[in-house]
């Protein structure tokens, strides 16, 4: 089976890629891949660079099969994976940037709200919080990462409307910092790693913890207290079935 994450080191950036030969749904399995290729990039790098090798998706978000199997324990995993897997990402010690070029589902859209820069692509796809579309309510995490970075106004229309929204209004919402056009994502890119690499790296990490520490504690607690198991089971008790996209 190919490696569906893949781990780069050239000139300090680490260049984690996505694929799991599909839609890169964030299976538990997939997440601890991601968290690991991390992990050894925050002993390696200087840079990280998060990317889909998936042609049009980025992610298709949390894996809504395990969902619609109705077995809470592997659907607590996964999320809990992911929550835990954002949080590490808002508080890394080096700079991140997280490249959109496909549709970014809900846990594909955490993963680049906690990257410090966040590049989209130009095209007919879409990110953001649709959860309440499949009958699912945003964990309160996922929820305090976006409140973080969007707009106000735009947060409640993807978080209680289900709104996804394509790359240049999510520049406009605080979902994307630049937008270009396709083919100008790898020199964008390369730019971006130039402005990085001349920042002071101690100041960039205590700057980061100090901005972000209210919406990281914010969703420490939202954590500790939804992503147990008994929470868990009480929330799906009043939840309606997941509705298994068509």
């Amino acid at each position: 089976m190919p490696e569906r994450v893949t781990y780069e080191l050239n000139g300090g950036v680490a260049r984690i890629g996505l694929d799991d030969g599909k839609v890169n749904a964030m299976s538990a399995a997939m997440l601890g891949e991601i968290a690991a290729a991390f992990a050894r990039a925050e002993t390696e790098a200087e840079i990280v660079v998060l990317r889909s090798a998936r042609p049009g998706v980025f992610s298709a978000g949390f894996d809504l099969k395990v969902f619609a199997s109705g077995d809470a324990a592997r659907s607590l995993e996964m999320v809990r994976a992911g929550a835990e897997l954002a949080l590490r990402l808002m508080s890394f010690p080096h700079p991140t940037i997280g490249v959109m070029e496909g549709h970014a589902y809900p846990m594909g859209t955490f993963l680049l709200l906690a990257c410090d820069v966040r590049l989209g692509a130009r095209g007919p796809h879409r990110m953001g919080l649709n959860e309440v579309a499949i009958g699912i309510a945003p964990p309160s995490f996922a929820i305090e990462l976006a409140r973080s970075r969007l707009h106000p106004a735009w947060l409640s229309r993807t978080a209680t409307l289900g709104e996804m929204f394509e790359p240049e209004v999510a520049l406009t919402a605080g979902l994307l910092d630049r937008v270009v056009a396709p083919e100008m994502v790898d020199t964008t890119l390369e730019e971006i790693i130039a402005g990085l690499r001349a920042i002071h790296k101690p100041s960039h990490a205590a700057a980061k913890r100090r901005l972000r520490q209210p919406a990281m504690d914010a969703m420490r607690m939202a954590i500790d207290r939804e992503l147990t198991m008994a929470a868990y089971e009480a929330s799906n008790r009043a939840r309606s079935a997941v509705a298994m996209p068509r």
